[in-house]
């Protein structure tokens, strides 16, 4: 057996939804998971009971020093995120980790510096990089038989009740729309638009811990693309995004793992229904890239360089706002 067909060795940190679905995903693609650590290590047992995980820290921090993980998924709260990587990364462990991969731009320029240093694959487990539906959707755009991108239109509402101590509005938790929901609309408009947005301008709204409670941002970049982003943690709206075109749009709705999308002919009216892929295996498709990209070397599929552009977003626009956690370094 060579080594890029060898199986790879992966661990999870945390035992919540992502943890279950990564874990299952894992089966589905012919093994089990390796190993789990989480902060509550009873919680971290009945995990590995349900999926039959071969091996359960007794401190989270031993996995970084086992030598059986090549792959760690960590899926922890986010404000979390930075020290275990740094300590992973140090270590020699391929990281795929939760959105936001960081709280800023300052922590996660570190770690793609200690990745590189390192020689790893560093990634954020962003579904929209890996659903087929948007590989698809990329090369028609890149066809150019929609014309230019002109502007895109994203909206993202979750009705959550007022619990301060909730992970959605607790500060401490790094709460608030932007880094939970608004990393969503703006991983789109980054890879629809041929650059980076640099011209941005937002108003926000906070909730009663000081978090971003809703939200909408104009972006624009050097080529006159543009796009509007509308986010809320406290009213519902659908997950739709509208990417228009010269001679057309296209249509998504529940984009995060969207598996259907409908473009739209500007002249006919004529609606195509693209498709592509299943919701069901978001997971599936993020690790499977992964597991090419260690075995391989390459990055390119985990599209680090686009959570970079997200993150400088999302970061430049909490300095806007003078929106900073509670021991945050930007």
């Amino acid at each position: 057996m060579t080594k890029k067909d060898t199986p790879l060795n992966w661990a999870v940190l945390g035992a919540g939804v992502i943890a279950n679905e990564m874990a299952e995903a894992l089966h589905s693609m012919g093994r089990p998971l390796y190993a789990i650590g989480n902060r509550t290590h009873e919680k971290a047992v009945a995990f590995a009971k349900r999926h039959g995980v071969r091996k359960v820290y007794d401190r989270i921090e031993d996995m970084f020093y086992d030598d059986q993980v090549d792959i760690i998924y960590i899926t922890s709260p986010h404000n979390t995120h930075y020290p275990f990587m740094k300590t992973a990364l140090a270590h020699g462990k391929h990281l795929l980790v939760e959105k936001s991969i960081t709280l800023n731009s300052r922590e996660l320029d570190e770690m793609i510096a200690l990745a590189q240093e390192k020689n790893l694959i560093l990634a954020e487990a962003m579904t929209i990089w890996h659903m087929p539906l948007y590989r698809k959707l990329w090369d028609i755009v890149e066809s150019g038989r929609l014309g230019k991108v002109q502007i895109i239109t994203l909206n993202f509402g979750s009705f959550k009740e007022y619990d301060m101590n909730n992970r959605f509005f607790n500060m401490n938790l790094a709460g608030g729309a932007m880094l939970d929901i608004g990393v969503y609309a703006l991983s789109i408009v980054r890879s629809f638009m041929t650059e980076k947005p640099e011209e941005i301008l937002s108003q926000w709204k906070p909730s009663p811990t000081g978090s971003d409670e809703q939200a909408t941002v104009l972006l624009k970049n050097s080529m006159g693309q543009m796009a509007t982003v509308a986010l809320s943690m406290h009213s519902k709206q659908p997950k739709r995004a509208m990417i228009s075109f010269e001679k057309g749009y296209i249509e998504i709705m529940e984009y995060p793992r969207a598996c259907k999308a409908t473009i739209v002919d500007a002249e006919t009216g004529e609606k195509t229904t693209l498709d592509c892929g299943e919701t069901g295996k978001a997971l599936y498709y993020e690790m499977t890239d992964m597991e090419e990209a260690v075995k391989t070397g390459n990055p390119d599929m985990m599209k680090l360089s686009y959570s970079k552009d997200v993150m400088d977003i999302m970061t430049g626009l909490r300095k806007d706002w003078g929106m900073k956690y509670p021991g945050e370094e930007w």
